[in-house]
């Protein structure tokens, strides 16, 4: 059964899939790119392949997610899955149901820091990320061989967060991600316990397993080794032959140093109701 890691894109998605690959997937607790590849994304290329559909329109690959996760879930064993896919319905095709999915770990972060990682990674203007964070029908898209392969629906930022906090399918655990950052062990912790309550995990958490992996997942050590390495997911930048920085701000992203007055503003009206469920400061 498949337990999702989801989150709006970059909200810390790939920093909690490298804690836990490299809590799960590893005998000491080291974190690589390579021990990536046990936490697959989905949807992806590789998943809609081999089907005989044309997918000549973006949505075609809908119509196969639940077939894609009886696939994986044919060995029974426990799955983790990256997502940045809503939990929507398109075309009368849902994104998946109880019979394939045990659980979620949502990832929610402060929108005015998420905007500056959308328009670093997506290579926008401010203006544009935060068109790109109000759009109702925002999608990922990519093409292979004319084919639609790689259709991702995110819908708007605040659809995206209420699709998975507000199911009532299967329990979805929240984590923020400046908790994460700055109580990491705690809610790492909260993460590992949640996946074995609902799994019926038998072995116990491993506190010093779970200490190397924190350590060896530090944003500092994984900007470095993307520096030294290449990370593979990173994406080019538009009319040039060079990768975006995918580990780009980290710590450092605070929108109160990087957003101008307007765009607050904006932004603190536009998210009000989400900043003020969540905790987060409206007052500065």
């Amino acid at each position: 059964m498949i337990i999702w890691l989801a989150s709006y894109p970059k909200s810390g998605n790939t920093w909690l899939r490298a804690m836990l690959a490299s809590y799960f997937y590893t005998q000491n607790g080291e974190f690589s790119f390579d021990v990536l590849d046990n936490i697959d994304q989905f949807p992806s290329f590789a998943h809609f392949q081999n089907y005989g559909d044309k997918f000549e329109k973006p949505e075609s690959t809908s119509k196969y997610w639940i077939d894609v996760q009886r696939n994986i879930n044919k060995d029974k064993k426990l799955k983790f899955l990256k997502t940045h896919n809503a939990l929507c319905k398109i075309d009368n095709n849902i994104f998946t149901d109880k019979e394939n999915t045990l659980g979620a770990i949502y990832i929610i972060r402060d929108p005015r820091n998420v905007i500056s990682s959308i328009s670093n990674h997506y290579d926008y203007n401010i203006k544009e990320a935060l068109d790109f964070m109000k759009d109702e029908k925002r999608c990922l898209l990519d093409k292979e061989d004319e084919r639609y392969l790689g259709f991702v629906p995110l819908f708007s930022w605040i659809s995206h967060q209420k699709s998975w906090i507000k199911n009532k399918r299967f329990k979805v655990l929240t984590i923020k991600y400046e908790d994460l950052g700055s109580q990491t062990f705690k809610v790492f912790k909260e993460v590992i316990d949640f996946i074995s309550s609902i799994s019926n995990m038998k072995n116990a958490f491993n506190r010093e397993k779970a200490k190397k992996v924190i350590q060896s997942c530090d944003f500092g050590k994984m900007q470095k080794l993307e520096k030294e390495k290449g990370f593979p997911e990173a994406v080019m930048k538009k009319n040039e032959d060079k990768k975006i920085k995918f580990f780009n701000l980290g710590p450092n992203n605070d929108y109160k140093n990087l957003l101008d007055k307007e765009i607050l503003e904006e932004m603190n009206t536009i998210y009000k109701d989400q900043l003020e469920e969540f905790k987060y400061e409206t007052k500065y």
